[in-house]
Order: C-alpha cells, then sequence, then structure tokens
C-alpha cells in the first residue's frame, strides 16, 4: 500500500480553519447583552405632581462620594486619594512646573513640611524639569507624586520608604528652605 500526499488537502485545512474563524467572530456578536445596571438616582417625571412618589424611586438621587480628606492617625494608603486630591489641583493650575506650589498645597492641606521632599524645577543645564517628583514620608512610608508641564495628569502612589525609614526620593532634591 502506498501513502500518496494529497496536494489539495493543506488548502481545504486553511480554508476550513478560515470558516471557522470566521464563524467565531461572528457569533461573537450573538453572545446575551447583558441589561443595563439600574439607575441609582431617582428622577421624578415631569407629569408627576410635586411631592408624590413615584413606583419604583426613593425621590432622592444618590449620595455624592465623599470627598477625600486628611486622616492624621491613617496609613500612607488612608491618605493617598487627599495626597492625590491636592496635587491634581497644582497641576491643573498656572503653577504646575513649580515644585514650591506643590510642598506649599500639602503644607496648607495639613502635611508636615519637614517629611517632605521635592525635585528641582530647573535641570542642570538650565532647562525647565520636564517632570517634578514629590513626596511626603507619612508614618514609615511613602507618599510620592509625578507632575510637571511634560506629564499628562498627575502621578501618585503609596510606596516604601527608604534608606532605613529616612527618605521617599533618591538623588538629588532640592532644600526646602523657605
Amino acid at each position: 500500500m502506498s501513502l500518496r500526499r494529497d496536494p489539495v488537502a493543506p488548502r481545504r485545512c486553511v480554508a476550513a480553519a478560515a470558516v471557522g474563524l470566521a464563524a467565531l467572530v461572528a457569533l461573537s456578536g450573538c453572545a446575551a447583552e447583558q441589561p443595563a445596571p439600574a439607575d441609582t438616582t431617582a428622577s421624578t417625571p415631569a407629569t408627576a405632581t410635586p411631592g408624590a412618589a413615584t413606583p419604583g424611586t426613593t425621590g432622592t438621587p444618590a449620595p455624592a462620594p465623599a470627598e477625600p480628606v486628611l486622616q492624621p492617625e491613617g496609613s500612607a494608603s488612608d491618605n493617598l486619594a487627599f495626597f492625590t486630591a491636592v496635587v491634581q489641583q497644582v497641576a491643573a493650575s498656572e503653577q504646575k512646573a513649580e515644585g514650591r506650589a506643590y510642598v506649599d498645597a500639602l503644607v496648607e492641606a495639613g502635611f508636615d513640611k519637614s517629611a517632605m521632599q521635592v525635585t528641582e524645577d530647573r535641570t542642570t543645564v538650565g532647562n525647565a524639569a520636564e517632570a517634578l517628583q514629590f513626596s511626603v514620608l507619612w508614618q514609615g512610608e511613602c507618599l510620592v507624586g509625578q507632575a510637571g508641564p511634560e506629564v499628562e495628569g498627575v502621578v501618585a502612589r503609596e510606596l516604601p520608604a527608604l534608606q532605613g525609614g529616612t527618605v521617599c526620593l533618591v538623588g538629588s532634591t532640592r532644600p526646602i528652605d523657605w
């Protein structure tokens, strides 16, 4: 018995695979759609009587998320949202390229200036820094942010402290002597 290879077989396999892939793609659009989540805010139809309850609604909107606040007894993780909110305000201002503005805003918000570090506003050749980094040492951990003229938005993280828990940024930082 002689085994001959069918020269058309590889093309049939490729065609079958292509048809199978096309069917899979077509069927993926047929997945059952999930219903839209219910609206958490209640609204009163224009025809409703003022003060009358509408069936299925509470008549009051869902509460807005609470603004983050400084939690003096909290961890760095507990205060990350507040730290981020403070530095986002500076990053959205005309002072987004000034390290002092971030430090001043954090001090005004209640963070300890003596626990902060900030990088220079200018490079060693005198150009404006593309990004600034600033930090607050908080209970042995660090709240570290990065923002500036060439950074879109703010990057803020909770990170472990360095050098035995004494600093957050390594390298050259600017003295906070004001």
